[in-house]
């Protein structure tokens, strides 16, 4: 009985732990996704050819679930030539 007390008290730790460092906010995350793919459809820019010149794989970016860097959105930003202060005044 103390065996399976333990076993489920480690199980609920690491759980916790787990919870802890995923850190990850999916509305803002969903949010981000929504206006990275306005920008590249407004430009008409297919994700193959934003891989082909930028090297990200945005379909992971763009589903919401992947999160991202200050420094690949910076180059997101950068790519579709606005600030990362008008990227964020639109969300």
């Amino acid at each position: 009985m103390e065996k399976e007390k333990k076993e489920k008290k480690e199980k609920k730790e690491k759980k916790e732990k787990k919870e802890k460092k995923e850190r990850c906010n999916y509305e803002l995350l969903s949010a981000i996704a929504i206006r990275i793919r306005r920008l590249r459809e407004e430009q008409n820019i297919s994700q193959e050819v934003f891989y082909i010149d930028t090297n990200i794989h945005i379909a992971r970016i763009e589903c919401g679930k992947a999160n991202v860097t200050i420094s690949t959105l910076c180059d997101i930003c950068a790519y579709f030539g606005i600030s990362l202060e008008e990227f964020f005044s639109k969300i």
